[in-house]
């Protein structure tokens, strides 16, 4: 999933160019490959799905904004050409959440591969890592997808987050037989007690003493058969409107740059007008009955904020200038110089409009820029959405 607006990351982050296009923290551990240094978001998580996938040889399916096909034909013109051949790209015509994606996504895989498909669905804007830790949990989740469950990914909770979603966890299951299972990494599977939306500090802090608690990663593996029917069951006026879609002729696709993007998928519009915008935790995941969490054993980060960003990144693309300024205590991400006069403990953000997006610029205390999002509905009330 490659949708998504990332405003928590603005004015970086805008609706021509949003986060999971932006360049991966240039210091953030066990991002750069030999591949390339300076990946996106995006581009990590396509190399992601790409090896997690490599070994059966399936496919790849991107669900984006038609808004950003562009960014996306770059970023996977770098890859070879039998890479290429596993990939699709369906273009939004508009975004109604994460359950019109993966429904959007279904569908097609149910009128091209049929029914029976493991799926796996990622994230395009997370830092996991290592590979081979997250291929082994990948692994176990296709192990229990087979057998009939909805599994989500469980993050092992670092702090009281209250900008997370959690899952309470119950008891531990066994595993059944998978391919690759046999490595001294043994992945970890328990049953699932309820859903949790984001709390507040108190009863975050409850989530992280009682243990069995995860961060809801937003992704998740099933059987196609499986999802379907727990569509028709739990949210019909999602995956109603995207059933009536026929196959894709050979005229709905096109190729750019050795990609295939369904351009023209007759009915597509249509669908995605009819169907209930909600999140695929609220339609599915929460009703439920057969779900379980795979307890991550990679590390993840969501990098939601300037702050988090700032952490891993450093002085990212900035020429910066500073006199009587505690340089080494602010982080700048500029496309243009910088120069910081008596302040310390900022983070200062500018875009300066040249590369064809807007301008603006931010300027938060360290520790506050969580503020941002709030910045971005004032901005929307103020109708100066051109900014965004």
């Amino acid at each position: 999933m490659a949708g998504g607006f990332g405003t928590r990351l603005w004015p970086a982050s805008t609706s021509l160019r949003p986060k999971q296009f932006l360049g991966l923290p240039q210091q953030a551990p066990g991002v750069k490959t030999e591949k390339e240094e300076n990946r996106s978001f995006f581009g990590a998580a396509l190399d992601r799905a790409l090896a997690v996938t490599g070994d059966s040889g399936g496919n790849v399916i991107i669900v984006a904004g038609k808004n950003h096909i562009s960014p996306i034909v770059e970023e996977c013109s770098r890859l070879s050409a039998p890479e290429l051949k596993r990939l699709t790209l369906i273009p939004e015509p508009l975004a109604i959440n994460t359950a019109g994606a993966i429904a959007c996504a279904l569908v097609y895989i149910d009128l091209t591969a049929g029914e029976g498909r493991s799926v796996l669905v990622l994230t395009s804007d997370h830092i996991i890592e290592p590979l081979e830790v997250f291929k082994a949990d990948a692994g176990a989740a296709a192990a229990m997808a087979r057998a009939d469950k909805l599994v989500v990914f469980g993050i092992p909770p670092t702090r009281p987050e209250t900008g997370y979603g959690y899952i309470e966890a119950a008891d531990p299951l066994a595993i059944p037989p998978r391919e690759g299972g046999h490595s001294q990494y043994q992945p970890e599977v328990f049953g699932v007690e309820s859903f949790h939306e984001k709390p507040g500090a108190e009863k975050a802090r409850q989530f992280i003493a009682a243990k069995n608690f995860y961060w809801n990663s937003g992704m998740f593996a099933f059987s196609s058969g499986f999802m379907l029917a727990e569509f028709h069951r739990s949210a019909p006026d999602v995956i109603v409107p995207f059933r009536k879609l026929l196959a894709p002729s050979s005229h709905s696709r096109a190729t750019m740059k050795g990609l295939t993007v369904l351009e023209h998928w007759a009915g597509i519009e249509a669908a995605y007008k009819s169907a209930k915008a909600i999140s695929f935790d609220y339609a599915i995941a929460e009703k439920c009955v057969s779900t379980v969490v795979v307890k991550a054993g990679f590390s993840w980060t969501d990098v939601g904020s300037w702050d988090e960003y700032s952490k891993l990144a450093g002085y990212t693309g900035a020429e910066v200038y500073a006199a009587g300024a505690a340089k080494g205590s602010c982080f700048v991400n500029s496309d243009i110089p910088v120069a910081l006069c008596g302040v310390q403990d900022l983070i200062v953000v500018v875009r300066s409009g040249k590369d064809g997006g807007p301008g603006a610029v931010l300027i938060s205390k360290k520790g506050e820029s969580q503020h941002v999002r709030g910045i971005v509905e004032e901005i929307k009330a103020a109708r100066r959405t051109e900014l965004l």
